[in-house]
């Protein structure tokens, strides 16, 4: 083989190399953020733990929503105290003030950001979209809690204040994507 031919294949392993990293960056920093509980993403968990301490944490909710989207959408409370390890319950409002059925997709962190770890959800609202009618009112519920192994973690065990923070935005809804899609005629 040439050196030119060499150097031609090289570069072009360098290029796909490079577009498989491109590819997987995004899938790779979701789930180092899941794990991590990096820049704030929460925990997903089936149940609270069975220990609950009396060390309590202050948790504030935050709801924001993308102009676009038509909707107001607001916590139901702005805090809650929660005992570490208590399985606890929130809910949010959405309401569409639009004259159009919209579809909507929640984003979400806590704040500080090295609270994330240990912000559980049970059940979220965010974890699936949320379709509403023309003028529909909703209360969407979060449950959560605030795992006991803070305590131990001692870039975290200061955390007594936590802020979870919502934005909804404009999705289009998985059934109407998958309608979009023409059908393969077969003959």
């Amino acid at each position: 083989m040439s050196r030119e031919s060499r150097t031609a294949l090289g570069l072009v392993g360098v290029v796909l190399t490079m577009g498989a990293l491109a590819w997987a960056a995004v899938p790779f920093y979701n789930w180092f953020c899941r794990v991590t509980g990096f820049a704030g993403t929460t925990q997903v968990s089936d149940a609270a733990p069975d220990e609950v301490l009396e060390e309590v944490v202050r948790v504030r909710f935050d709801a924001n929503v993308d102009e676009e989207l038509g909707w107001t959408f607001r916590p139901m409370q702005t805090k809650m105290d929660v005992r570490i390890g208590e399985n606890a319950m929130a809910y949010y409002e959405a309401v569409n003030n639009t004259d159009e059925t919209i579809t909507g997709t929640a984003s979400y962190n806590v704040a500080p950001e090295v609270a994330g770890y240990y912000f559980s959800k049970i059940q979220c609202f965010c974890f699936t979209e949320q379709t509403l009618k023309p003028g529909e009112r909703v209360e969407m519920p979060v449950n959560f809690y605030v795992d006991p192994e803070l305590l131990e973690d001692r870039d975290a065990s200061w955390v007594r204040d936590i802020t979870l923070s919502y934005t909804f935005h404009r999705t289009e809804p998985k059934q109407a994507a998958l309608d979009a899609v023409p059908a393969n005629n077969v003959n």
